[in-house]
């Protein structure tokens, strides 16, 4: 694919995940291409289906989540880490959550989407257990109970208005609640 190609790809990617993540089904391609800056045309180019433009826009989320992982895993603290990981994964997960059911009402959540959360959930144990070594985080705690809870304020910050602050303190509030 020629580098232009790539980077209408990955601005169409981003205006989806933006558009679609925030209005659900009801969100439109032409918005898309708008926020992409492309023409209509271009966007059916790469995604010949508004179902395959959200189900890509869904899978590079959860992509960039597991590389974000994994480079955390790799370059920080464990303890900054898991900090720093947590509190992502509930900033986005509205827009994932979002993401999933607008799928999931047309015909489940498609097969390569649940791939790729079972290999973001691998990495996000992996975290966890690291900052589990370092004392960061309770030895109880499983990575189940963890996607509970992100799922808990995600799905909360997803169909109520949420204040930035207030949605900083919950996190903090789970964050501590974890910790040893």
């Amino acid at each position: 694919m020629r580098q232009d190609a790539r980077e209408n790809r990955e601005r169409i990617l981003t205006a989806a995940e933006d558009v679609f993540g925030a209005h659900g089904g009801s969100g439109s391609t032409e918005e898309v291409a708008r926020r992409a800056g492309v023409g209509i045309a271009t966007v059916f180019r790469h995604f010949p289906t508004k179902e395959e433009l959200i189900e890509a826009a869904l899978l590079r989320h959860f992509d960039q989540l597991t590389e974000r992982a994994h480079a955390l895993v790799v370059d920080a603290d464990p303890a900054v880490a898991w900090r720093t990981l947590v509190r992502v994964m509930i900033e986005t997960g509205a827009t994932k959550l979002t993401l999933v059911s607008t799928l999931a009402d047309r015909k489940g959540v498609p097969d390569g989407a649940a791939t790729a959360s079972k290999r973001l959930k691998v990495v996000v144990g992996e975290v966890l257990r690291q900052a589990q070594e370092v004392g960061a985080v309770r030895p109880s705690v499983t990575v189940e109970e963890v996607y509970l809870l992100i799922r808990g304020l995600a799905q909360a910050s997803a169909t109520i208005p949420v204040r930035p602050d207030i949605l900083n303190r919950a996190i903090d509030v789970v964050l501590t609640g974890l910790s040893r």
